[in-house]
Formats: C-alpha cells, structure tokens, sequence
C-alpha cells in the first residue's frame, strides 16, 4: 500500500521496495542454489499453516508461529541492501561486456538510489566505489572512439551513452577523495563492519581465490554451475557440453554471447579433428544468431572472427580428407562418439559450409549498406572484400575436390558477383593476392592459374560452368554478368548479341527482384557500351526502358525515390532498403541521365524539324522525358546561364534546333560530368561530330522548303565536315525518303522537290498508320487466346488421362 500512499510511508518501507524489486530481478541460478541449499538444511513444510506463514511473515500471530516447525534463514536489513547492491553492481558488469549503454544507465540509477537510501547514514560500501572508478574508466575508453561508437551504434544507445556521461561526471565529482584512495590501493582487502560489531567480508576477489588464474574468465571469477560445483571443459566432456548449448539454441532467455564463449572454450579443448569440426559447425552458426535483425549488419569484430573460423574449418577438412560435411548425410544416432573410420573409407558430417559462406556474404554486403559511404569506415571494411573473396575462392576449391556440383555452382555465383563490375586491374590484383595467401598446389579445375591471368577469360570461365551446371535462375544471372562485363569493356556487338540471343527480355519479368535489378544494370551498361561507340540510336533505345521511367534509382538498387502520391508499406519498404546495392557497385546516375538526354536529343531535334508544322507528325515522341524538360524551359520568361547537366542538354538543344551548332557544341563539351568517362576527350570529339551531322539534317528538314537547289560544297563549308561526309548523310536521306530531293552529281548540287500533301493524303496516311496499329493489336491478341485456350485443352487432356488411369 505504500507505493501508492507515499505520504504515509517511512523510508524503511522505500528500502524494501527497492531490494523487493531488486530480488525479483535475480536470475533462475541464483534461485537454483539457493533452493538447493535450503534443501539441505531445511525440512519442506507440510501442513497448511505452515505453507501459509511462508507469504504471510507479518500478518501471522504469536501462537501460529510458535506451532511452526519451520527453521527460516533471516537476513538483517544490512544484508539484504548489500545483496541488492551487489546484484546491481554485477548487472553493470555484464552490461559493460556488450556495450549495452541503455541497461548501464538503468541499473547505475538504481545503484545510487540503494546506496542514498540505505548507506547515506552507515557510510559508502568500497564496493560501490570501485564500480564508479571502473565506470568512469570504461567511459573513457569508448568517450575516446565516440565517433566510431556513434554510428555502430542505434540513438538509443548514444543517448544513453550522453546520459552517463554526464551522472558519471556528476557522481565522480561527488566522491572524488575515495575515489582516489581507491586507485592509490584498488585490492580488495578493506572489510566493512556490521551495526552490531560483526565483520563482513566484501565479495571475493580474484587475490583470495586458491585457482590459477588460466582457469579463471576475464572477470577473476571461475564459472560454477548448480549446487556451487566447478565446470570444467575437456576433450572427455566436449560432446557432452556441445549437445547442451545445442538443445539450448534458439530457446527464450538463452545467453547468446555467452553460448559462443563456451564454444570457444571448447574449440580449444579439443584434441582431435572430428571435435574440432563438430565445434567449429555449432560455432559459426552461433556467432551468425548472436544478432538476429535482419536491419542491422553482423559486428564487425564478430565478422572477422566467424570468417577465420570459416577458413580453419575449410583448412582441417582439406588436411582430413576422410571427413566430408554436406547436407545430405543422415543423423547419426551417436554421435556423441569419436568415429571409427577405416583407411579409404569417407566418413559424413551433416552440414552446410556453402551456407556458411552465402551467410558470410550477406552480411559483408549488409555492412558495406549501411555504413556511410563517404567516410573512411566504409573504404576500410571495403578492404575485407579481398579476406572475403579469398574464402569464396577455398570453399570452391575444396566443393570441386569433393564433387559437390551444387555448392560449387552457388560459390562459382558468388565469386562471379564480386567480379563482373570492376575493371581488369582491380581484378588482377586481387587474384594474384588471393593466389598468394593459398598454400602450394591449392588450385580449381574451373579457374587454372592460367586462365585467371586475364580477367575476360576469368569471367568466362566461371559463366561457362554456370551455363553447363547451373540451375535455370544461376544461369540467367551468369548470363546477364557476361554481358555486363562484355558492356563493360566496351565490347558492343558481342554483348548485344548474346542479349538478344539469350531471349532475356521475354520473360525476365517473371524472375525475383534480384535478377531484375541485374538486367536493368546490365541494360543501362549496353546502353553506355553503345553511346561511348558513337551508336546514339542503340544507345537510345537500351536507355530509355530504365531512364523513361522517372524511377532510375528504385530500378537500379541505388536508393528509394519516394512517389508523391504513394506510400510503400513499412514490410515492402524495408524489402526494398535490403536490396540496396553497395556504394561502390553504384552507376553514376548524373552520368547516366547526361548520356540518355544528349542522346535524345540528337535524336528529338531533327525529328521536330522533319515534322515541321504538321501536328500528326508532332505527336511521334521519341523521348518523353526530354520533350517534357524542352517544353517547360522554352516556357520561362527568362533563362539564365546553365547551371546544372540538363540546363546545359536544353541550352544545346535550343541552339542545334536555331542551326547554331557551334554553340551546342560549346554547351555539350562544358559539361564536367564526361570527365568520369575514360577517353573523355575520344568521347567530345565524337559529340562534335554527331552534332554537326545532325545540325545538318535539321538545316536540310528546317529549310528545304525554301530551296531548289543547294550546293553541297556550301553544305559543307557551313558545318565544316568533308564533301564525302555531306554527300553521303545526304544521299541516305533522300533513300529513307525523308528528304524529298535528288542528287545531282555533275553539277554537285541537291535539287530539292516541293512535294506537299493534300488533307486528304494526310487522313489516309493517318488511317493506314492506325489500321496497322489494330491489325498488329489484333493479332497480339488472338495469340494471347491460342495460347490460353492451349493451355486449358492440355489441362483438360490431362485430368482425363488421370481419370481414365
């Protein structure tokens, strides 16, 4: 009643409700050996009164007392505030091991409130001030790395971690002399006196245990388990001990950092190869559930760790060639056992080390997602990349040995994924360092050292066994790396034609986001191979399917451009944020939207002019996005300088269409984003030229009108390109029928012919174009229906063959 009636209260009855509050936090051990040892020295009640006066201590009356057997262990007040202190003091402690900031903060409140309540009067435990001097010690150390530790760590943690600095700093001040005297003689030899005379020790310590001290953890204490009896970890008890944490995993309340101590404890132990394999497979998988959100990213220390467990695992199975670990053994009924194994005879262990590696991955990449870019944190776990690879590298080595076609197939894809994006140097240094780091005459069958001298022969090799051995979405993947790479390295028509050969883009819509993510990066990439080849037609074409959309960076996995009229789901949002590719796979996007809109428009601005005024003809777009820019940059009233890359795009444009080609060239070679490309100056020289070409045609579309004749000498002189160039740009034009005119060699002139349409060839042009647009509808249709009704006749076929079986 008196933690609702604080008036009426005293504060020994504050006392009690913190050390109540304090007592039920304890944990099950704790109350395991105290039972335990309750047991031994006191007999259980069994009659009613008896199990009564156990709950109801202040309400029973003298003679109910008397008549109970019972022998209670009581405790003084004193001894009760000092377990209270001591259990809070032991939370921090734990607390400290995981930088868990927000649960320090909470216990040292309660620790101050125990210690003002219950020793304000009596005087300061040692005990409390020895918790303050380490606190201030460990806060010192991570206030050092604070930045470090803000961005590991979440808000919460870092407002924590505020919070504490400022209490630690108020409380420090507060006891500052027995602080320190405290660091002038830290042992715990100080024994503090009881009320009534009585000495009390403190807490043993590590200077009055009678162990050695190897076999104490790092805290001075040595682990006990039930009934106060030492755990002792041996090669005799491994299999035993191992099948404890096993059951235990997954359970609620289970102590996952405290799981993988014991595993560790128990790697090293053990004395055989089999032991070690069977800790080392409970041991990864223990470290990859030590964090169990799948938003936030695996420590990174732990990371290390697990990896060089991964490499020992693969390094003893290539020593022991008689063990195997795949998926598809069955359980041994003992395994609690060392096997027996004879000479030539493979015994299997059930497990999964390609998971293991897939599992390693992912969180590398998870890592590298949300770590800032630009900072150096994100270029130093970059550097893991090639730890990383090299174990991608061994477990494909020792897949190959072992003849484990699906696994080797998975890790051939992984390798493949680190490799397909970056250039030829970048490669070959890392092969020849991962080369280095194997022991002599470790090598794969599907990679020689040969082959991996030269980085296209690499990539495809590794798409080679893909294509032979892999499963159907492996292959399609394989297949869209090749052709990203061929891209790449600016190899154009043998990466069109493996695209358009492979049939891809008939059903990639059905395949996971992941491999839509590839193809519409593999796209863009063709798309880039085509314009730095001076394709700007193809170029076009494979850029408009990802830049039409408005959606460039959701299709490409380098960030959520939020609709204004739409909100994602909090599930599908996340989704999206973990496919999010890394910073350093990203494709410049400035980049990508400068090459589509100088394509567009060298492609738009003659096929305005060749449309004239003739509405119909307007309405052919060939880029959306460009012609919604143009139109809304001719309807200001007043336009600047150019300040970004598209303002310099429509400047340029504005100036091709008025046949100042000059200028557009000036505009187009200003842009400072070509000076990402290799060759920048190879590509403006080309832009150049594409430019006078199509100033040309605009001038001949624009004003043809107007001529009977023009000399092409003069042509060729206004746009400073050679006779044979103007001649030949001509004479296309006048075969695709888009210049209504003849040449005249002898006279080297282009007679140009005034051919004008009525209205009533313009409706028949206009109605032939449509009919043909509902013929070629008609026809998508009716196959769509063939099909379908294909489908439901094979289906029917085949209930009646069952039927009739």
């Amino acid at each position: 009643m008196s933690r609702f009636f604080r008036g009426g209260s005293d504060s020994e009855t504050d006392d009690d409700e913190i050390i109540s509050s304090n007592e039920e936090e304890m944990s099950d051990d704790d109350h395991i050996s105290d039972e335990s040892t309750d047991d031994e020295t006191t007999p259980k009640p069994t009659t009613g009164a008896a199990a009564k006066s156990r709950f109801l201590k202040d309400a029973v009356s003298d003679s109910e007392e008397s008549d109970i057997d019972e022998k209670v262990e009581v405790k003084s007040a004193k001894d009760k505030k000092l377990d209270a202190l001591e259990l809070s003091v032991k939370t921090i402690e734990n607390a400290k091991k995981i930088n868990d900031w927000v649960a320090i903060q909470n216990e040292f409140e309660k620790l101050n409130k125990i210690v003002s309540k219950s020793f304000g009067t009596i005087g300061i435990p040692r005990i409390y001030i020895k918790t303050i001097a380490s606190l201030e010690d460990f806060l010192n150390e991570a206030l050092q790395k604070e930045k470090e530790a803000k961005k590991k760590m979440n808000s919460t943690q870092a407002k924590a971690l505020n919070s504490m600095k400022n209490k630690t700093k108020k409380i420090v001040r507060q006891f500052e002399d027995e602080i320190e005297k405290w660091r002038q003689n830290p042992v715990d030899t100080e024994e503090e006196i009881e009320d009534d005379g009585i000495e009390k020790p403190l807490p043993i310590k590590k200077d009055k245990l009678s162990y050695p001290a190897e076999d104490l953890d790092d805290e001075g204490f040595e682990q006990v388990g039930k009934g106060n009896k030492l755990i002792e970890y041996t090669s005799d008890n491994l299999f035993k001990k191992l099948r404890e944490i096993l059951e235990a995993r997954g359970k609620k309340n289970t102590d996952r950092l405290e799981q993988i101590k014991i595993l560790q404890k128990l790697l090293g132990v053990a004395a055989t190869s089999y032991q070690q394999i069977r800790v080392l497979l409970a041991l990864i998988p223990a470290q990859f559930d030590y964090n169990p959100s799948m938003s936030n990213y695996m420590n990174v220390d732990m990371w290390k760790s697990t990896q060089k467990e991964i490499n020992q695992l693969l390094t003893i199975m290539d020593t022991n060639p008689n063990f195997i670990i795949h998926d598809h053994v069955e359980e041994e009924e003992e395994e609690d056992k060392e096997p027996v194994i004879e000479p030539g005879q493979t015994f299997g262990i059930r497990g999964s080390i390609v998971s293991f590696i897939d599992r390693l991955d992912d969180e590398f990449t998870k890592s590298l997602q949300n770590i800032d870019p630009h900072t150096t944190d994100y270029v130093d776990r970059l550097k893991d990349e090639t730890e990383l690879y090299a174990t991608i590298v061994r477990g494909q080595i020792y897949f190959e040995k072992n003849d484990l076609n699906e696994s080797t197939s998975r890790v051939v894809m992984r390798r493949l994924e680190h490799l397909y994006y970056k250039p030829d140097q970048v490669i070959q240094t890392v092969e020849n360092t991962v080369a280095q780091s194997f022991p002599s005459g470790l090598t794969s069958s599907i990679t020689p050292p040969t082959i991996t001298q030269d980085s296209s022969d690499l990539i495809h090799a590794l798409c080679v066994y893909l294509y032979k051995k892999g499963e159907s979405l492996l292959r399609t993947r394989a297949m869209l790396c090749h052709i990203y790479h061929h891209a790449l390295h600016n190899r154009f028509y043998i990466a069109r034609d493996m695209l358009l050969m492979s049939h891809l883009q008939d059903n990639i819509q059905l395949s996971d986001v992941g491999t839509q993510i590839l193809h519409n990066r593999t796209m863009v990439q063709v798309g880039l191979c085509a314009f730095r080849e001076g394709m700007i037609k193809e170029a076009q074409s494979c850029l408009q399917e990802i830049c039409g959309t408005g959606r460039v960076k959701e299709l490409l996995a380098q960030g959520l451009q939020l609709q204004k009229y739409s909100q994602l789901p909090p599930e599908q949002e996340k989704l999206d944020r973990q496919r999010q590719l890394p910073f350093h796979m990203h494709i410049n996007l400035e980049l990508l939207e400068c090459a589509y809109l100088t394509c567009s428009m060298l492609l738009e601005i003659p096929a305005m002019a060749a449309a004239g005024s003739n509405p119909e003809a307007r309405k052919k777009v060939i880029s959306k996005p460009f012609r919604r820019m143009l139109d809304y940059n001719e309807r200001q009233v007043f336009s600047g300088p150019p300040e970004n890359t598209r303002d310099h795009i429509m400047g340029a444009a504005k100036a091709l269409a008025a046949g100042e080609w000059q200028k557009c060239q000036e505009l187009i070679g200003a842009i400072k984003i070509w000076n990402l490309m290799p060759e920048t100056q190879k590509i403006k020289e080309m832009l150049n030229r594409k430019i006078q070409e199509e100033g040309l045609r605009t001038y001949l579309f624009t004003y043809s009108s107007f001529y009977t004749t023009l000399g092409l000498e003069q042509l060729s002189t206004m746009f400073s390109l050679p006779l044979n160039t103007v001649t030949s740009i001509v004479s296309k034009m006048i075969w695709s029928e888009e210049l209504a005119a003849s040449l005249d060699q002898i006279n080297n002139v282009v007679v140009l012919h005034r051919v004008e349409h009525t209205k009533v060839q313009q409706l028949a042009l206009m109605f032939a174009e449509k009919a043909a647009a509902f013929v070629e509808a008609n026809e998508r249709t009716m196959e769509q229906k063939q099909a379908v009704g294909q489908n439901q006749r094979d289906q029917q076929r085949q209930k009646g063959i069952c039927a009739f079986t």
